[in-house]
């Protein structure tokens, strides 16, 4: 480690909060005005620690017989060297010491989207959170026409919305330096969008071609389009580590996937989330092939022969465990 030295106040995320340079060693620091470096941190003492070289020409940092000492790694030490990655806590204040021949990383490639920020993403994801809440508020109201009813629909909705993006938003500030709540109001207005076109468009597949498949386990898909929504949020707060986070969307997706199909299966004994489809559209929308009336019949008697069978068996099982009640009461 060469002169100049540079000091490097932390924050908790490990972005740099203030950089001081040093010419010469050795380098005092602590709370009192006659240090090289003035902590304004009540837990430091007056003179907490040194920066010096040690009998073998190393950097090290040694405390000055401190209450609070120097923390690394959660232990408290009395000296240690110095490599320029290592980062100390002195009170509360966190450090790192590096010289003028400290290596630095290479240039990265500009992943931050500037041409995408603000006002512009923000609208549009508003927009696309009041239309996806007012259209799934109409495909559902069987009630007469209020408005009242979709105002508070989108006012709700609005809300909801700007509270998830907002607390994105913090973590994006805190781990990513800006904090681009028009992005994430954007992603959350695309995959609620997305959520949308899907059961519509499932919704008149599984009508018109009898694809149950797709509306019985439909909320799967939703599931994985929820993943994906957390996985551009997290891209947005660190966009350099992207593999990492599909990998942790692909986990919460498998292991949501799982409970809720265990839960199905707890709740109805089918890994599907409906036991019929009860989508209904205009006939012109079918394209599936009509069945006739004997098949019907057919496939209903089918249907009440196994009904009256599971019927009969559950009636046997609860006579015989009536029987062993009484044989165990006498």
């Amino acid at each position: 480690m060469k002169a100049p030295y540079f000091i490097e106040i932390l924050a908790r995320n490990g972005d740099v909060l203030h950089r001081h340079k040093v010419s010469a060693l050795p380098i005092r620091i602590g709370r009192s005005y006659d240090n090289d470096i003035i902590l304004d941190d009540a837990h430091s003492a007056a003179s907490h620690a040194i920066i010096e070289t040690d009998q073998h020409n190393q950097v090290v940092l040694r405390d000055l017989g401190s209450k609070n000492g120097i923390v690394y790694k959660g232990r408290k030490q009395s000296s240690m060297s110095l490599d320029g990655e290592a980062v100390v806590r002195l009170g509360h204040t966190r450090l790192r010491v590096r010289g003028a021949d400290f290596p630095v990383a290479p240039e990265i490639a500009d992943t931050t989207m500037h041409g995408w920020e603000g006002g512009t993403p923000a609208t549009i994801g508003l927009v696309l959170i009041a239309l996806f809440s007012c259209v799934e508020t109409w495909l559902s109201d069987v009630e007469p026409f209020a408005l009242i009813r979709y105002l508070l629909v989108l006012a709700s909705s609005l809300a909801a919305g700007l509270l998830w993006a907002g607390v994105w938003a913090l973590a994006n500030r805190l781990f990513g330096a800006h904090a681009r709540m028009g992005r994430h109001l954007f992603i959350l207005g695309s995959a609620l969008a997305v959520v949308g076109l899907w059961r519509m468009g499932s919704s008149v597949l599984a009508y018109a071609w009898s694809a149950e498949s797709l509306t019985r386990y439909g909320n799967l898909v939703t599931l994985g389009i929820a993943c994906a929504m957390i996985f551009f949020h997290l891209i947005t707060i660190k966009p350099h580590h992207p593999r990492r986070f599909l990998i942790a969307a692909t986990v919460m997706l498998l292991a949501g996937s799982g409970l809720m199909v265990l839960s199905n299966l707890q709740s109805t004994g089918r890994a599907a989330d409906e036991l019929y489809m009860s989508v209904l559209l205009p006939p012109e929308v079918r394209h599936s092939e009509d069945r006739s009336v004997d098949q019907f019949l057919a496939n209903a008697a089918k249907l009440k022969t196994g009904a009256d069978g599971a019927r009969s068996q559950a009636v046997k099982e609860g006579a015989g465990n009536d029987d062993e009640d009484d044989a165990s009461g006498d």
